[in-house]
């Protein structure tokens, strides 16, 4: 009986004007190559936060996968930023 687990980033989408990305994470277990089980994370990540100062904090992306992040830089303009930022403040 040999068990594995594997983790994928299955599902990715570009939502709402502020170019926020979704990520499904799927959790597989096997036993023997049979399924067992199966779940998903879901996660939310937008372009940064902004200080006490509303200076702009860029998101940390170092956690991601590397498709996640190819897809930040270049999603993430400088443009999209500024108007997440002005979200932000506004909010």
């Amino acid at each position: 009986m040999a068990l594995t687990k594997t983790t994928t980033d299955d599902k990715i989408e570009i939502v709402t004007e502020f170019k926020q990305i979704q990520v499904r994470t799927a959790t597989v277990i096997k036993e023997d190559g049979v399924e067992l089980s199966r779940s998903f994370h879901r996660q939310t990540i937008d372009p940064g936060t902004i200080d006490a100062s509303d200076n702009f904090v860029d998101r940390d992306m170092s956690g991601y996968s590397a498709e996640v992040q190819g897809i930040a830089n270049t999603v993430w303009t400088p443009a999209v930023k500024t108007a997440w930022k002005n979200h932000l403040i506004s909010n």
